[in-house]
């Protein structure tokens, strides 16, 4: 199915760039050309919670394959599965860019028009701590971003500053710090909140918990820095249940349908976009009973049966995962070629010009989990938390028994997928595995940061399971090889947008200079050593 674009422009705080979408994409209006009111602050929040939620293509194009969670041989994905220019992949460059940087300017809105208002103390912290998950994403994707000029056009800065992420982290933990001590649970909380609907006990939980996640991106470049934060985070309260997940449920009727569930439901990508070998294998591995709740193959043969979006075959026994790096070309990077190649349905005589379907034996996301276009969008989980500390206590640091936030994660990881509302696994699988897999000292780093691969691929937070792969180095993955490549190895971060070079020459370059290896997908950013 021939990909139709539509090009647009968003000016995003002070940066001027040209970004693609699909046509099923939504780009919000410029809150510098509305005028909102105190009525109205409220659901600039809420409008930023859904835009930044709803990454669609954002993540599947690049991150999703990169970390191997998914994988495809349809062309349109050779960007991340082979690390080839396809698909528009120059243009995808702007995608995570534009949607954080968007959602970050409606918080900015929203806190010029509530400035100084003590009757939204509570929503203006929220609101800084939604900005600093947001800024969060920019920076680990990118490196070096405007964050203390961001968002300052309506104050005649045109070309910000791109702050060095070391700068950026130390602001970013002590904003949160200081917002999340200042939330108090005695006033209302944010009305419209997409969230907590207001809770601001469950907003402080979520500010310590992303105090958390910012403190152990930086084990490899500032223990000392990560350690302070993450006992702070533990001492303050973070997450302490799913009750506490930050997920967004998006509206189909009301436009704000699931882009990523959207990008899946593209007839090619329906077919061809299929969980990772590497994930799948792992879990059986470990016999890991959320197979079954998050993978399937089509119930009838050929290329026409694997088109039909309707559900699948999800006995686990079934599930076989695809490897990177193959297509559908006829030669030596074809998938018939790759090890332990299951082999294709065949076409079903009874339909009409149907054909093989090559991949056919290999398990996609569940349709009726991942394609519901008013599912969830998972952003942060009480699992992924307790996985944090659990590390945290295993260095040593004040964050109670690494043993005991480890098998808290299992469970909780598996109780999350129930929130999805349309899979689920048993409680007795639950008991059984987590009985089963107790934390072992010689293993934990490898045993947490492979739970966090599973959660994070599980819940389609695609975002994250890249951005602690490169943090964490777990899972242990081989890169793959295939001709014309733009990275030879596993891309670590995304180049700046196009625009930029003419648009904020100066502080480009600068930021530019800063990157070992200039601006290029291998380049590390400062906390990924």
């Amino acid at each position: 199915m021939k990909k139709q674009l539509i090009y647009s422009c968003l000016l995003i705080g002070a940066t001027f760039i040209v970004g693609c979408t699909k046509n099923f994409d939504q780009i919000n209006t410029d809150p510098t050309k509305v005028a909102p009111t105190l009525v109205t602050a409220p659901f600039l929040m809420s409008q930023a919670q859904i835009k930044f939620s709803n990454s669609g293509y954002d993540q599947l194009l690049f991150q999703s394959m990169w970390v191997q969670s998914l994988a495809s041989t349809y062309d349109y994905y050779g960007n991340g599965d082979k690390y080839i220019y396809a698909g528009s992949g120059r243009d995808y460059f702007s995608r995570t860019w534009n949607t954080s940087y968007g959602s970050s300017t409606l918080i900015d809105e929203m806190k010029s028009v509530i400035k100084g208002n003590a009757a939204f103390t509570n929503l203006d912290n929220c609101g800084t701590i939604l900005r600093m998950m947001i800024l969060q994403r920019i920076t680990d994707a990118y490196g070096d971003i405007p964050f203390s000029q961001e968002g300052q056009a309506k104050q005649g800065v045109v070309t910000p500053v791109f702050d060095t992420q070391q700068s950026i982290y130390t602001s970013m933990l002590d904003q949160l710090d200081k917002a999340t001590a200042a939330l108090d649970v005695s006033k209302a909380g944010p009305s419209s909140d997409l969230f907590y609907s207001g809770d601001v006990s469950k907003w402080k939980k979520l500010g310590y918990s992303l105090m958390l996640r910012a403190a152990m991106r930086l084990t490899k470049v500032d223990a000392v820095t990560a350690q302070k934060y993450a006992e702070m985070a533990y001492k303050g309260g973070a997450m302490a249940s799913i009750d506490d997940n930050a997920k967004v449920k998006a509206d189909n009727t009301n436009g704000n349908g699931n882009s990523d569930a959207a990008a899946l439901l593209v007839t090619d990508d329906f077919r061809e976009v299929r969980w990772s070998k590497t994930l799948i294998d792992y879990m059986k591995l470990t016999a890991d009973p959320r197979i079954s709740a998050i993978a399937e193959i089509s119930t009838g043969t050929g290329k026409k049966a694997n088109e039909i979006q309707i559900v699948g075959i999800n006995t686990a026994s079934m599930q076989v995962g695809m490897p990177n790096g193959y297509d559908l070309k006829g030669g030596a990077t074809d998938i018939s070629t790759a090890p332990g190649y299951p082999g294709a349905t065949p076409a079903n005589p009874a339909v009409t010009g149907d054909a093989a379907a090559p991949d056919g034996k290999y398990s996609r996301p569940q349709y009726a989990v991942y394609d519901d276009r008013n599912r969830y969008n998972f952003l942060m989980t009480y699992g992924e938390s307790e996985l944090l500390f659990a590390e945290a206590a295993t260095r040593g640091w004040n964050t109670g028994t690494a043993a005991t936030h480890y098998a808290n994660a299992l469970t909780a990881d598996m109780q999350t997928l129930a929130q999805f509302g349309t899979t689920s696994v048993l409680a007795a699988d639950i008991t059984t595995y987590v009985a089963a897999h107790p934390l072992v000292a010689a293993t934990a780093l490898q045993q947490i940061n492979m739970e966090y691969f599973v959660q994070t691929s599980a819940t389609f937070n695609l975002n994250e399971t890249w951005a602690n792969w490169r943090r964490s180095g777990y899972p242990v993955l081989t890169a793959v090889t295939y001709p014309n490549q733009f990275a030879t190895s596993i891309p670590r971060r995304i180049p700046y947008p196009l625009g930029l070079p003419s648009t904020n020459a100066a502080n480009y370059a600068a930021a530019v200079a800063r990157l070992s290896g200039g601006d290029t997908f291998t380049a590390k950013v400062w906390w990924d050593k």
